[in-house]
C-alpha cells in the first residue's frame, strides 16, 4: 500500500531562538564515541519502527561503520537511569549548518516527557559545536508530537513537500 506523506523542514538561525526544556529526573544525554554498528542499528530500527524508517535497514555492518566513522557525524544517546531511552544524530554540512539527522525515543519511553528535553539537548549540542544554523525535517508519519515539539522549542518551518511511501 502506498501512503502520501508530508515532509516538513524546520530551522533555527540563531541560538537565541531555542526555547529549552530540561530533561526530567535522572535523564542525561551522553556522546557515544565509536558506536558499534549493532548498537546503531538497534537505535535506528527500534526508534523508527512505528514511523516507517526503512531507508537504512538494509545497511551492512561495514556500511554502518563507514558512515559512523565520518567526522561529520556525531551520535548521542539519552539515558534514563541505566536504560537507553532515545538518541539523536548530528550531521555537519559543508556550510557549517548542523542537521539533527535522526532523533527519537525508544517505544517504552514515549509519552514520558523526555522528547522536549532530548530535543533541547540536541539543539544545544549543535550550537555548542559551532553551527551556522540548526535544521531538521520531520514527516507526517512521525509521532504526532514531533512537529509541535519542534515548533515549541523555537524551530520555524522553511519548506514542505509531499512524497510517497510504500
Amino acid at each position: 500500500m502506498t501512503v502520501t506523506a508530508t515532509r516538513t523542514y524546520l530551522e533555527m538561525r540563531n541560538a537565541s531562538q531555542l526555547r529549552p526544556s530540561p530533561l526530567p529526573g535522572d535523564a542525561i544525554v551522553v556522546h557515544v564515541d565509536d558506536p558499534a554498528p549493532s548498537f546503531w542499528r538497534y537505535l535506528y530500527s527500534e526508534v523508527g519502527r512505528e514511523y516507517r524508517w526503512t531507508d537504512r535497514l538494509g545497511w551492512t555492518d561495514e556500511e554502518i561503520a563507514a558512515y559512523l566513522a565520518d567526522p561529520a557525524i556525531d551520535l548521542w544517546i539519552l539515558k534514563a537511569g541505566e536504560a537507553t531511552a532515545g538518541y539523536f544524530e548530528l550531521r555537519r554540512h559543508p556550510d557549517e549548518a548542523i542537521e539533527i539527522a535522526y532523533f527519537g525515543l525508544l517505544p517504552d519511553f514515549v509519552g514520558r516527557g523526555l522528547g522536549k528535553g532530548l530535543l533541547s539537548a540536541a539543539v544545544s549540542e549543535a550550537w555548542r559545536a559551532g553551527a551556522s544554523r540548526v535544521w531538521l525535517h520531520t514527516s507526517s508519519l512521525d509521532h504526532h508530537a514531533a512537529l509541535p515539539n519542534y515548533l515549541a522549542r523555537g524551530f520555524t518551518i522553511f519548506k514542505r513537500e509531499t512524497y510517497e511511501v510504500t
